[in-house]
């Protein structure tokens, strides 16, 4: 996909790898300046060096103060900030038990990350859109926002947050000129998902296997598939849709999760 980004700056969470790299580089290509944030900033660096006029640093989402500096720095660096993208997320392995015996403190870390830390950027990145009156926000929820999975309590909530979250900035923020929308990717392989599931050594390679058989296209994403939506939202054509759901899951949501009965 084409479009024409020249000119415009965009901020993108969790950049350094993945999903949120796969959407910088292709903002990138575009035309946009792309600030390359993540927690891990030497390897936000590296993934920012094949964008041309690229900016990485670091930026904890979980951190009002430093998401306020880290926003600060992109619109002194490029001068307005008209994409956000709130990908940053933790999804942890461990601790797949049912809720009575999910722990408090892995509730509020997953909840801090994956729900608060799309707040605190928006935030942040809002008071530049309302100034200017334009701006897209593309938040990454998931399809476990929508039809929850057993034993991931903490992340289904914080997703199905994300979810109304952007429904509800959609209809605050519209007469401000600002979009927002979200992706709801599902299973994409990235170098996480691919030491669980997507190598011989993965150690839910055959969960993996069960899940993808309830996925009609019978495979994962790849990033770059990703991308491509958040490119769509992106779009200066794209100027009539906000507070859409997009679910990019190769149709399990359509009903593929259901088994034949």
């Amino acid at each position: 996909m084409n479009i024409n980004l020249e000119g415009q700056t965009a901020l993108v969470t969790g950049a350094a790898r993945g999903i949120g790299q796969a959407i910088a580089d292709a903002l990138s290509a575009n035309g946009a300046r792309v600030a390359y944030t993540d927690i891990e900033v030497e390897t936000a660096k590296k993934a920012a060096a094949s964008s041309p006029g690229s900016l990485a640093l670091r930026l904890d989402v979980s951190d009002p103060a430093d998401v306020e500096a880290g926003v600060e720095s992109v619109v002194s660096a490029f001068g307005r900030l008209d994409i956000l993208v709130n990908n940053a997320g933790i999804a942890p392995a461990k601790n797949r038990v049912n809720i009575d015996s999910f722990p408090h403190e892995e509730w509020e870390r997953i909840l801090k990350v994956d729900l608060t830390g799309v707040y605190l950027v928006s935030k942040a990145a809002l008071k530049h859109m309302i100034a200017q009156e334009s701006g897209r926000i593309i938040h990454i929820a998931s399809v476990l926002g929508i039809v929850p999975a057993r034993l991931q309590c903490a992340y289904n909530a914080a997703k199905a947050g994300v979810v109304n979250l952007t429904r509800t900035m959609a209809i605050e923020l519209a007469p401000q000129g600002i979009l927002v929308n979200a992706i709801a990717p599902g299973s994409t392989v990235t170098d996480a998902t691919r030491k669980l599931f997507y190598s011989e050594e993965g150690v839910m390679q055959e969960k993996a296997q069960r899940m993808l058989s309830h996925v009609p296209l019978g495979r994962p994403a790849d990033p770059k598939e990703i991308a491509h939506a958040a490119l769509f939202f992106a779009d200066p054509d794209s100027s009539y849709i906000t507070g859409q759901i997009l679910c990019v899951d190769g149709g399990w949501t359509a009903g593929g999760f259901l088994r034949d009965f």
